[in-house]
């Protein structure tokens, strides 16, 4: 069941560019409502947790330390169709396959440093924004 809610999350790679700003600007033009925000960095171990499904995975320990290498911007929007909306603004992990004027096209550095994070699905999205954000915390 499609939710109107959906996790992004702005990687070190864009914030330390001085992003975030432009990031944020084209997230709102495009009707999404910001539900919960803030700047924080993720430890190691944070972001292991956090990227545990691909634990298993070969580029498992590299994405751990490059999503602790910075500062990040974690955010739950609101809109319908919140997350497939999301993933069209934000554009293929390649930003060089990115459709022009996506996020990704316009502001990712490789497929490694991708400039943002978006949920894949309703049910991660809840999880996602659970991980940053309590209850209190989202409006």
């Amino acid at each position: 069941m499609a939710t109107n809610r959906t996790f992004t999350m702005i990687k070190p790679d864009a914030v330390s560019a001085g992003n975030t700003g432009a990031i944020i600007k084209l997230i709102e033009e495009a009707g999404f409502k910001i539900v919960a925000l803030k700047k924080t960095q993720l430890s190691p171990e944070r972001a292991g947790q956090f990227y545990a499904v691909h634990k298993e995975r070969s580029f498992y320990q590299e994405l751990c330390t490059y999503m602790s290498s910075g500062f990040i911007v974690p955010m739950i929007l609101e809109k319908n169709n919140a997350v497939e909306d999301f993933r069209k603004l934000i554009g293929a992990t390649d930003p060089k396959k990115a459709e022009p004027g996506t996020i990704r096209n316009l502001f990712a550095k490789s497929i490694e440093a991708n400039a943002i994070h978006g949920s894949d699905s309703d049910e991660n999205a809840a999880i996602e924004g659970s991980f940053f954000f309590s209850q209190l915390e989202q409006f």
